[in-house]
């Protein structure tokens, strides 16, 4: 099995040229063809000399995961599965190991949404198969978990689209818990945001979690990029029966880590709020939420619930909602309703099961 070349930054570049017995400046080269030029093969590298494409390419391999299926939402989304293999154990890097036997992968499938608006294109990867996190009313997480992407495999979510070249902004919204996989996706982030790699701002990536502390923590210290929580609940023993993390992570000890962190600047923190009716859609709710986020920079983001199999609840009626968006507003708590996107393709918010094949 070749190594694969996407996924490694470019201190792991410099060791690979330098072992290989390749000039220096050939990292910076390689770096260039796979993030900015975003070739598919070694003899694509026109401007590596003839021996040192044919010397990488007897132990290593471009590594980009093409999609393997495609569907188009009424409103423009469009649902991408990939092909993936992933490991159960927390911290392999796939991208930078050549050591990894096929025993210790199962293969899977994942799924990345591409959403288009007016003046964006915002692609939602996946960073896991499946999930730990066991939240009741999400797909993903009802599915169970089938092990962590390397980061070539999330790099390959941005350069295999279609609109690779037209993507503006990303959430690391899609399949799995994003800080449960904390070292593929900051090695993720930091190819995205690197000068040799996509060159994109911060500003331009938001990352989704549940809360898991620890990493939580990590993120906040070492990333400059958004953040958005799903909170969902703001009464303990509720969110705990649709949340098991709630037992792990409590959603008060989040937001008391967050509120150690200055968010006044360019980096945002918001606040995920999936809309139940007759469960989390009350007044009482609603002031708790205010009560909860009290002095906080942040915003809140109201979310349709999407209908999945054996869940009990229904989304609430669009007046609930909007009153419920009212008074969180008239708090002083900035809240808005996310529009809903590629539900009939099942795309939207907690519908994501890598299972194109089977609809």
């Amino acid at each position: 099995m070749k190594i694969k070349l996407l996924g490694k930054n470019l201190d792991e570049l410099k060791r690979l040229v330098s072992e290989e017995g390749l000039p220096g400046f050939t990292a910076k080269q390689i770096a260039q063809w796979l993030y900015v030029k975003k070739v598919r093969s070694i003899d694509e590298m026109t401007n590596l000399s003839k021996a040192a494409r044919a010397l990488l390419s007897e132990k290593y391999e471009v590594g980009v995961t093409e999609y393997t299926g495609l569907q188009l939402s009424s409103d423009g989304t469009k649902k991408y599965l990939f092909p993936v293999s992933c490991t159960h154990r927390r911290g392999i890097n796939l991208s930078c190991s050549g050591k990894m036997g096929e025993a210790d992968l199962e293969s899977s499938a994942v799924e990345a949404v591409m959403i288009p608006d007016a003046d964006r294109s915002t692609l939602c990867v996946s960073s896991q198969a499946g999930c730990r996190m066991g939240c009741k009313f999400c797909m993903t997480g009802r599915q169970g978990f089938h092990g962590h992407l390397s980061a070539a495999d999330i790099i390959s979510q941005f350069i295999a689209v279609d609109e690779s070249d037209q993507l503006t902004n990303t959430v690391f919204m899609g399949m799995g818990e994003p800080l449960d996989n904390y070292d593929n996706v900051m090695r993720a982030i930091e190819i995205l945001t690197a000068d040799w790699g996509f060159g994109w701002s911060p500003k331009r990536i938001t990352l989704s979690t549940i809360g898991v502390i620890p990493n939580l923590k990590r993120y906040l210290d070492e990333c400059r990029c958004h953040l958005a929580v799903s909170l969902h609940d703001p009464f303990a023993p509720e969110r705990l029966s649709v949340m098991p993390v709630q037992g792990a992570w409590p959603i008060q000890e989040v937001i008391d880590l967050i509120r150690q962190y200055d968010f006044s600047g360019q980096r945002r923190v918001s606040f995920e709020y999936t809309m139940f009716a007759g469960f989390n859609d009350t007044k009482a709710h609603a002031d708790a939420l205010v009560r909860m986020l009290k002095g906080l920079e942040c915003r809140m983001n109201l979310i349709r619930f999407h209908k999945i199999p054996d869940f009990p609840y229904e989304t609430s009626p669009d007046v609930v909602i909007e009153n419920f968006k009212t008074r969180l507003n008239n708090q002083g708590l900035m809240t808005t309703v996310r529009a809903s996107r590629g539900e009939d393709i099942l795309a939207a918010c907690g519908m994501l099961a890598g299972e194109h094949n089977k609809q």
